[in-house]
């Protein structure tokens, strides 16, 4: 059943599911990132508005019996991509937070360089698209509930997919294993404590916004999430990560506009849903986290650079990945990037 992809439960179609999961998320984030100074909401108004536009302008019954949202609004291409634009609406809010609440460059989100490694991302997408597609034929291999869509509607929809779909399995990444990542790592005393901690939070809080009470699929959900945490502090950057989640994302909803599937039966995630398929997509995730935990045995997690050597070169610079880091102490508490 389409109800064990991961991830694209993040756009589902289920009422505002897609909103209502990124607002939750933006709760947590605010949460984690609270301030007596500034406490941000800005990122509610992306939330709501996304899919209310899409709702003033093609709301009502679905007229040719093709999928609608709660037996109300039609799930349309336009409604499909307002709920991945509210989601990759999460990875600017997070840069925010940071540079805001923590005077921490946004940039240093992406790896422990402070850039997005392309040279990582291009190997990983050489190596795990293939896996994907592979697994998520597998997923589609039995007969799914269909619907009529017009040649038009299908454009749109993979339009929307190809454009959209990467960013919002990146905003998720940045959120969840960027900020709450480094901010729950800060929770805990020592660094070890903090990896620990960091990602049980993350990837509890994971887990709990994607709305499920089927117990296979929470158990992919939470997996999933620990899976791709690992990666991120292991290979001290998003990049992985951002393959990982965006081309599973990407892939299924691809399969489901080409394939006609009636999105709105899909994607149940009530209890009893799941099947012996359902762990598919947290079995790969953990087989790479094996791969990267395998070839970084000896070096350790990567280490934000020391600035100008002035930990010498033995010694890994505090957290942070920038000149701004408050203090060495405080950092050391946000340092999920090292041993």
């Amino acid at each position: 059943m389409p109800s064990e992809l991961l991830g694209r439960a993040d756009s589902s179609p289920q009422g505002f599911r897609s909103a209502g999961v990124t607002v939750v998320v933006s709760c947590l984030l605010n949460v984690c990132a609270y301030s007596e100074r500034y406490n941000p909401g800005g990122m509610f108004l992306f939330n709501i508005l996304f899919p209310a536009v899409a709702v003033l302008v093609e709301g009502g019954p679905s007229a040719d019996g093709g999928p609608s949202v709660d037996g109300g609004v039609a799930y349309t291409p336009l409604f499909h991509a307002a709920g991945l634009a509210a989601v990759a609406m999460l990875l600017p809010w997070s840069m925010l937070i940071q540079r805001v609440l923590y005077g921490v460059k946004g940039a240093s989100l992406h790896s422990v360089v402070s850039s997005f490694r392309f040279n990582i991302f291009g190997r990983a997408l050489l190596v795990i698209i293939p896996v994907w597609t592979v697994i998520t034929a597998v997923l589609y291999w039995a007969p799914l509930p269909e619907h009529t869509l017009s040649q038009t509607d299908v454009v749109w929809f993979l339009l929307a997919t190809l454009l959209l779909t990467p960013l919002q399995g990146a905003g998720e990444e940045y959120g969840f294993r960027g900020l709450i990542l480094r901010v729950a790592g800060g929770w805990a005393r020592g660094a070890r404590s903090g990896i620990v901690v960091a990602i049980i939070v993350s990837s509890v809080l994971f887990a709990i916004v994607h709305l499920s009470s089927d117990l296979r699929l929470n158990l992919n959900y939470l997996v999933f999430a620990i899976g791709i945490a690992v990666v991120t502090w292991r290979t001290g950057g998003i990049e992985i990560a951002v393959v990982l989640h965006s081309g599973f994302n990407t892939l299924g909803f691809l399969f489901d506009a080409a394939l006609h599937v009636d999105v709105i039966a899909a994607y149940d995630r009530s209890a009893g849903v799941g099947s012996a398929t359902t762990l598919l997509p947290a079995a790969v995730v953990v087989l790479t986290a094996l791969v990267v935990w395998i070839r970084t045995r000896r070096t350790g997690p990567a280490l934000t650079p020391s600035p100008r050597g002035v930990h010498g070169a033995g010694n890994p610079a505090q957290p942070g990945t920038d000149a701004q880091r408050a203090s060495a102490a405080r950092a050391e508490k946000s340092a999920v990037g090292r041993n």
